[in-house]
């Protein structure tokens, strides 16, 4: 019994380790992209797609990769991601042109969007809900808090004295040795009955959430009211549409709507949609604030997130033990409160702000919020799922995050460069009516009208965390999580 007790926390070991490794390639690429550019002579428009490739196929996957879990085996399914993403890496790091790098970019999202629910699943069904799925999600839920923090430092430093090239390449050795070591720490588990795939249901909804990304993406750059935004995000809600209308006739559904009647699965995948939306939004914009107005380095900036990550370690730990002893509703109300007040901690930074004065305090209340929420919310994403289902309930908490992340960078930055702009615009009126160059003028006031958008969007992003909160209080119902023996996998 030790024996296979150790063999459990030895798979969730390389699970999260695994789960961590995917986060950090969101994040990671942020600072490596000015030394990208000028390596394979990228286009300024291109650029994004560095980033914008990983998040497609990664975002638009995420539903179809967990439920393939359940259907052919969720450790099979999980090694075949491992090295879909494992390639995708290696040929990032080697890529010659922009082009290659972008569908290598591509590649490693479809083997994260593989992962990613999987992993969550195969920890589902490894730990009982209880004390230990507890512990074994606050691990995971640290990592995931940290991962965009360290991301940015492990960036930093890569660039710093190696190359961009290992920002993909140091993925490799790491995923080799999981790929060794999960046959032996991890059991094979799938769903109950014969494997048949929703085609139709894979289709719609993939298609689905790869236009309505691509949309946000582009409404990034080009608008809302671009022709291109309006027609995918108009296709993408067609698609969705379509999924929900096969799902509700299919008898072996992609993602059975039945998985809805459970009030805290829905609630928590509302909350983690949210969470998605403020956390995305809060470390991109706090990296453009620390390297544009308080001239950061890269690696500067990095090492700044130190903080919140150690800080969201220490909160997620803490998280786990405190949902065990008082239940998901209080702990996850709590985080989501301290994450709303350190977005608005934040919508005081300055222009002459300083570390110490205008992030420490914002970063040691989100940093808590973030512990407090990531642990509960995916203790009620998966309680009460049946084991059969546990792919789809982590595909559909996974997907949440992400959508709510790509939906919360897109209209936050919309907020924030559409006050920008309107104070930019309001400095060079002002200038050439005293006669004044308004370039001149508005060259000079840019760190402030800036800070005048990011100010802005930070109160938004407070007001979404607060929904959070109230969608926790009311959708979620209040269950005591008690401890509970360690249920077997099916192999």
């Amino acid at each position: 019994m030790p024996q296979a007790d150790n063999r459990r926390w030895i798979a969730l070991t390389l699970l999260s380790l695994t789960q961590f490794v995917l986060i950090i390639d969101v994040s990671i690429v942020n600072v490596a992209l000015a030394d990208i550019q000028r390596s394979l002579a990228f286009s300024q428009e291109d650029l994004q797609w560095i980033l914008s490739a990983y998040t497609l196929t990664f975002g638009g996957l995420l539903l179809l990769g967990g439920r393939l879990g359940d259907l052919f085996g969720r450790r099979r399914l999980f090694l075949i991601g491992l090295v879909v993403f494992t390639v995708g890496s290696a040929l990032c790091g080697f890529a010659q042109t922009d082009l290659m790098l972008i569908l290598s970019r591509a590649l490693q999202g479809i083997g994260a969007a593989i992962i990613s629910p999987v992993a969550l699943s195969i920890l589902t069904t490894t730990f009982a809900e209880g004390s230990e799925r507890n512990k074994a999600l606050g691990i995971w839920g640290a990592l995931a808090g940290v991962g965009g923090a360290v991301g940015v430092l492990a960036g930093g430093l890569l660039v710093e004295y190696l190359s961009w090239r290992w920002i993909f390449l140091v993925n490799v050795p790491v995923c080799l040795a999981v790929l060794f070591l999960v046959p032996r720490f991890v059991d094979e588990s799938r769903g109950e009955g014969r494997p048949r795939v929703d085609a139709a249901g894979a289709i719609s909804v993939t298609g689905g959430l790869a236009l309505l990304i691509y949309g946000l993406v582009h409404a990034e750059t080009d608008g809302w009211g671009d022709p291109v935004t309006i027609a995918c995000l108009a296709v993408a809600a067609g698609l969705i549409a379509l999924f929900v209308l096969i799902e509700s006739r299919m008898r072996d559904a992609l993602l059975p709507l039945s998985i809805f009647r459970n009030r805290t699965l829905t609630g928590a995948n509302v909350v983690g949609f949210l969470l998605g939306a403020a956390i995305f939004a809060m470390f991109f914009f706090l990296s453009l604030y620390m390297q544009q107005v308080l001239g950061y380095s890269a690696l500067g900036t990095g090492l700044r997130y130190l903080l919140v990550a150690l800080v969201i370690v220490f909160a997620a730990g803490l998280s786990q033990a405190l949902v065990t002893r008082l239940g998901v509703r209080p702990v996850l109300a709590t985080g989501m409160l301290l994450l709303a007040l350190g977005l608005l901690y934040f919508a005081q930074i300055r222009v002459d702000g300083g570390y110490g004065r205008d992030l420490v305090p914002g970063f040691i209340l989100a940093g808590i919020g973030l512990g407090f929420a990531f642990v509960p919310v995916s203790i009620a994403a998966l309680q009460g799922v049946e084991a059969r289902l546990a792919g789809a309930a982590s595909g559909l908490i996974n997907t949440s995050q992400q959508i709510g992340g790509a939906v919360g960078i897109a209209v936050l930055s919309t907020v924030a460069n559409t006050v920008t702009n309107n104070r930019a615009e309001d400095v060079a009126a002002s200038a050439a009516r005293a006669g004044q160059s308004p370039e001149d003028a508005v060259r000079s006031a840019l760190p402030q009208v800036l800070v005048d958008g990011f100010q802005t969007q930070f109160y938004v992003a407070a007001g979404m965390a607060l929904v959070g909160l109230l969608c926790t209080l009311f959708i979620i119902r209040k269950v005591t999580v008690v401890p509970g023996e360690v249920q077997p996998v099916a192999v």
